[in-house]
């Protein structure tokens, strides 16, 4: 068994890294435009980015010369309602009402994540994810996209990367707000992320125009057994689920246990007890609104600590790694999905692998990134062992489509297929978008 025929083969980008018009067409702020300031590489921003608002034809037109079956995009909140709530903005409406009906001209399922993290900042004055109240914002914004877009989308994720939300943004604060929170505030932000989840997940299923198919994208890294024994394995899925003490906002299971198993993981009242606060049962209803897919974004394993003396046990001497740092772990697709259908019993999109590298055009014109097919290679014959052993595989989106704004890495780091000038805005489809296209027309049996 090998990929299915209806196996979605993509790209995904978010609005923040690639849209720029930050301040065009009646946008408001987010809190990545206000807080980039002194806490990004050289003090970067999305301002620009990489321009794709004003050049979304020449973008799509990429996307079909690769081949692309499927685009991963987010929506801008502060384009849609510029301050969170209240009046809609229609300009920003129609931008993203246009793209969808550009992708499917073009032959390319839209798929539309909701947040990638640009949380509007006259929402944030009023407490943000601490605010009660947070939820219906969230509530709110939604209704609109799928009021406008759900007679053409049929693809949803909710919230990208709600550990990158919760725990680098308030807890290491290495994205904005670029804060550092206790424990109390951090459970009670995860609640009303885990609420807002719910109810958006809930109004599409019950109001979307065409039948949604709807999932939700953490973070799904797991740990890898030492070795192909049953002992070996099951210690590895225990890491990969714990809740991992005070890193809960960074773990897997405190996001994915109450959306798909209807609790809080044992180990978070372990630790925290009366701390953890309670959901409604009219909460648990909306937090478990039954989804169609387990969407997880996927780049290396889990190697515990990495403030340890030593290397962290997925890494060793030599040990291959990205430009940005993240070692290469091939055998992460294979376990991670194998991990995650068993314990949520859902099919598996990757929405989100890739690499960043050092690319640059060389004096033939042309971007020669070989380790990126090589890693992608790689990845993607693991993603294909866990289709051999009967895991329902729904899609991969390669992260990313083009070369954008990095948040707090700024620009100094290129994960695209495309490569992009960020002084002329040139596009140029690299190595890698070619072999994509021959991976994506024999459906990944030329792997």
């Amino acid at each position: 068994m090998s990929f299915p025929k209806d196996f979605l083969w993509g790209a995904a980008t978010a609005a923040y890294q690639i849209e720029g018009a930050y301040n065009e067409d009646g946008r408001g702020l987010s809190i990545w435009d206000i807080y980039y300031n002194g806490n990004t590489r050289y003090n970067e921003n999305g301002f620009e980015a990489i321009d794709h608002y004003h050049k979304v034809d020449e973008d799509i037109a990429l996307m079909k010369e690769i081949g692309l079956k499927a685009y991963r995009f987010s929506i801008s909140w502060t384009r849609i309602l510029p301050d969170g709530v209240g009046k809609v903005n229609e300009k920003g409406v129609k931008f993203y009402s246009d793209l969808v009906d550009k992708l499917i001209a073009a032959g390319i399922e839209p798929i539309a994540t909701l947040f990638h993290w640009d949380y509007p900042y006259e929402l944030y004055k009023k407490g943000g994810w601490m605010n009660d109240e947070s939820s219906e914002w969230f509530l709110e914004y939604t209704k609109v996209i799928v009021d406008a877009l759900s007679d053409r989308v049929t693809y949803w994720a909710t919230i990208n990367e709600p550990q990158c939300v919760l725990g680098c943004g308030y807890q290491i604060g290495i994205h904005a707000p670029f804060t550092h929170c206790i424990e109390e505030d951090l459970l009670i932000m995860g609640k009303n992320i885990l609420l807002s989840h719910g109810k958006a997940a809930n109004y599409i299923r019950n109001h979307a125009k065409k039948k949604p198919i709807i999932g939700f994208t953490p973070i799904g890294p797991s740990y890898i057994p030492e070795n192909d024994s049953a002992e070996a394995v099951e210690t590895a899925r225990k890491r990969t689920f714990s809740t991992a003490g005070k890193y809960f906002p960074m773990s897997l299971s405190y996001w994915s246990d109450p959306v798909f198993l209807g609790k809080y993981p044992d180990e978070l009242y372990e630790d925290f007890g009366d701390k953890v606060p309670e959901f409604s049962d009219e909460e648990w209803k909306l937090v478990t609104e039954p989804l169609d897919y387990y969407g997880t974004n996927i780049y290396y394993s889990q190697g515990g600590r990495e403030d340890v003396l030593g290397y962290p046990e997925n890494r060793f001497k030599g040990s291959p790694e990205t430009h940005i740092g993240w070692v290469v772990v091939p055998e992460v697709l294979y376990w991670s999905s194998k991990f995650l259908y068993e314990r949520y019993g859902k099919p598996i999109m990757i929405t989100e692998n890739g690499m960043s590298e050092h690319d640059w055009v060389c004096l033939d014109g042309k971007v020669h990134d070989s380790y990126r097919i090589d890693y992608t290679h790689r990845y993607l014959k693991e993603f294909r062992r866990a289709a051999e052993d009967g895991i329902p595989l729904a899609g991969y989106l390669h992260w990313s489509f083009m070369d954008n704004y990095e948040w707090a890495q700024g620009y100094t780091h290129r994960f695209g297929l495309v490569y992009v000038d960020y002084k002329t805005m040139k596009r140029t489809i690299k190595d890698s978008g070619y072999w994509y296209k021959s991976v994506i027309e024999s459906n990944g049996e030329n792997l």
